[in-house]
């Protein structure tokens, strides 16, 4: 027996009460955030599903603020980590420290024992610094001389990255992108907006003037709520098809893993309800294939040299295999 026929599906009332609640919160983070709504809901869209998010940016457009914001209008615990070429693993997720006066070694937990942890600029680490959030990230604990510390739910991981071609930076390893739910880029405001930004007495910026709308516990229980948002057959076999449209591609070293297409899924639960809807439709999977998908995938080095992107991958796949169709009656 399947769990679609041993669980109820989430209800049109479920999802009208999440969408409020997300709205709430988007809002707030609005206040420090100005004319970056796609952005705010695609890290939101992160947080309920579960999932990180990576922003790629220049310095300067506002990554740090953003992850600050969400963090304050979700309540729960932030911590930020600067990365930097000398920071080692226990610097981020914590180490064995041995206390004198009692004889006693105890484990000092790191800055990822939070609900939200800013990694910043985490492609000026080394690898080994870098790696040290795989586990966490996957598995939500971390494991040190044998013992695993379970981190706070919910989890989320906010980093930022500069321009793989700027000065002191080094390339995430794939099985790191490949755990960020969404990848995206905040981008300079549009000319009314950063008209806005410089206007003396803005909130932009100001994470103090963030409410705290939200609670970690909320983000739990819609999370599981949403895990039940109905997902249907043909929609499932459209994201199986689009993701061994990628692989197939001559263009493509590493098309979207099977990790990838399930977390489409997942964010596809998601992204619906906060569109007021109880189900997924095709053009919720072209609207996140990108943010979702792209990133998790690899050119080979003489479509890189051509120009190719992995963007232009998954529109060649989108358009190549068919979105379902409503049955008649």
């Amino acid at each position: 027996m399947t769990a679609a026929a041993t669980t109820p599906w989430a209800t049109e009332t479920e999802v009208a009460a999440f969408r409020e609640v997300r709205e709430r919160v988007a809002d707030a983070v609005e206040v420090a955030v100005h004319g970056k709504r796609h952005v705010v809901d695609l890290c939101l869209l992160a947080v309920f599903a579960g999932g990180h998010v990576l922003l790629e940016d220049v310095p300067g457009t506002g990554k740090t603020t953003l992850a600050r914001a969400v963090a304050q209008a979700l309540g729960g615990t932030a911590r930020r980590v600067q990365f930097t070429p000398d920071l080692l693993p226990s610097d981020v997720t914590g180490t064995t420290v041995f206390h004198p006066a009692d004889g006693s070694i105890r484990f000092r937990p790191g800055p990822v024992f939070a609900n939200v942890l800013l990694a910043d600029e985490v492609n000026r680490a080394a690898a080994k610094t870098q790696a040290a959030l795989l586990e966490v990230m996957e598995e939500r604990t971390v494991t040190v001389d044998g013992t695993a510390h379970p981190v706070p739910r919910p989890f989320l991981v906010v980093a930022t990255q500069n321009p793989v071609d700027l000065d002191g930076t080094y390339r995430l390893p794939e099985a790191q992108l490949d755990r960020f739910l969404v990848r995206t880029a905040l981008g300079y405001p549009d000319s009314e907006h950063e008209l806005d930004v410089l206007r003396p007495g803005s909130t932009a910026g100001d994470v103090a003037d963030v409410p705290t709308v939200s609670g970690p516990d909320e983000v739990q229980r819609w999370s599981a709520v949403l895990e039940r948002l109905h997902v249907a057959e043909p929609i499932l076999r459209y994201v199986r098809e689009l993701g061994a449209a990628t692989r197939a591609d001559d263009r493509v070293r590493l098309g979207a893993s099977t990790r990838g297409l399930r977390s489409l899924v997942r964010a596809l639960q998601v992204y619906a309800a906060a569109q007021g809807r109880h189900y997924v439709v095709p053009s919720d999977v072209q609207r996140l294939a990108e943010p979702v998908l792209a990133h998790r995938m690899m050119l080979t080095r003489d479509a890189a040299l051509a120009g190719h992107t992995t963007a232009d991958v998954l529109g060649a796949a989108l358009e190549q295999v068919p979105a379902p169709q409503p049955t008649a009656g």
